[in-house]
C-alpha cells in the first residue's frame, strides 16, 4: 500500500487528479480500447474534480474515451433532486468535461427491480472490461462507498440500510434533517472495488484521522471496510496532515521517506 500525504486539502486534491490524468493519458484511450474508472461522491473527491476539470478546459487530458463507474446511489431519490448522485456528478465533473452521456454509468436508486439493477452494474462493469482506477473516499467510521462497517469484504453490488451515523452525516446535504436522508441505497460492493486494477482512496480532515489509523496501522477488519486496501495489490491512500493526527509519527514519517524518491504525477503533465 502506498501512502501519499500532502500539507492539505487542496495539495491532496491536485496530487489526485494528477494520478487520474497520468494513467489515463498513460493509457492512451481509444474508440475501441477505453479507459474505465470508478468514481465517488462526497465532499472529498470535490477537489480532485475541479483540478480534473481544470487539466480538461486547458487542453491536458480529455474524457472523451473514458467510461466511468459510480460508487453509488440512494434508493428512492428522484435523479434531478439537487441532493442525488447523478446531480451531484453532473454538477461537479460530467457537465463540466467532454465526456459523452453514454460513458457515464450511476446506479438507478428508482429501478423496479433493484437486485436486479445492481446485478446488471456488475454485468456492465464486466463487459467493459473491468474498472482500471476506482477513486474512493471514506467515511468517518472507514466505510468505502456506502459498505458501512459489518459489510462483507466480498460484497458485490446491492441494497443497503444506511446507519444512524452516515445519516447524520450526509444530513448536512437535506438541510440537517436526518429524516430527509433516504434509510437505504444502492452500491458498489468491497469486493467490487477491490477487483480493479488500481483503487486510490481520498482521505481528508481530523474526523478521518481515526479511520485512517485502522486502515494502515490496524489489521484488515470488516467493521473498517477501508481496511480492504491492505489486501490490494496496488493500493493508493492520498491524504492531508490532518487525517494523520492518529498515526504514529513513525508510520507518517516513513511513508513520507518512501515517496520523497517518487515523481510527483504533477510534474509529468508540465
Amino acid at each position: 500500500m502506498r501512502v501519499i500525504v500532502q500539507p492539505d486539502y487542496k495539495r491532496a486534491s491536485q496530487w489526485a487528479a494528477n494520478y487520474v490524468a497520468r494513467r489515463i493519458l498513460d493509457f492512451k484511450p481509444g474508440p475501441k480500447k477505453p479507459f474505465v474508472l470508478g468514481l465517488p461522491t462526497g465532499s472529498s473527491p470535490i477537489g480532485m474534480y475541479n483540478e480534473l476539470t481544470a487539466l480538461n478546459q486547458a487542453g491536458k487530458l480529455s474524457f472523451k474515451h473514458v467510461i466511468t463507474f459510480n460508487m453509488d446511489e440512494y434508493v428512492g431519490l428522484p435523479q434531478d433532486h439537487p441532493e442525488s448522485y447523478h446531480s451531484f456528478m453532473w454538477r461537479h465533473l460530467f457537465g463540466r468535461v467532454d465526456i459523452p452521456a453514454k460513458n457515464v454509468n450511476i446506479l438507478n436508486g428508482n429501478a423496479r427491480d433493484l437486485d436486479a439493477e445492481c446485478a446488471k452494474y456488475e454485468d456492465r462493469i464486466r463487459k467493459a472490461g473491468g474498472v482500471r482506477l476506482f477513486v474512493g473516499g471514506i467515511g468517518s467510521d472507514g466505510h468505502i462507498a456506502f459498505n458501512e462497517p459489518g459489510s462483507s469484504l466480498t460484497s458485490r453490488t446491492r441494497v443497503v440500510q444506511l446507519t444512524t451515523d452516515t445519516k447524520i452525516a450526509n444530513s448536512r446535504f437535506f438541510d440537517n434533517d436526518r429524516a430527509k436522508v433516504p434509510e437505504t441505497a444502492l452500491s458498489v460492493g468491497v469486493g467490487t472495488v477491490m477487483d480493479s486494477d488500481e483503487v486510490l482512496i481520498i482521505v481528508n480532515g481530523a474526523n478521518k484521522a481515526r479511520a485512517l489509523r485502522h486502515a494502515i496501522e490496524e489489521g484488515v477488519n470488516h467493521m473498517w471496510t477501508v481496511s480492504a486496501l491492505q489486501t490490494h495489490p496496488n493500493g493508493l491512500l492520498v491524504c492531508d496532515d490532518e487525517a494523520t493526527l492518529e498515526l504514529k509519527v513513525g508510520t507518517v514519517r516513513y511513508f513520507k521517506d518512501v515517496e520523497a524518491a517518487n515523481l510527483d504525477p504533477a510534474t509529468l503533465l508540465r
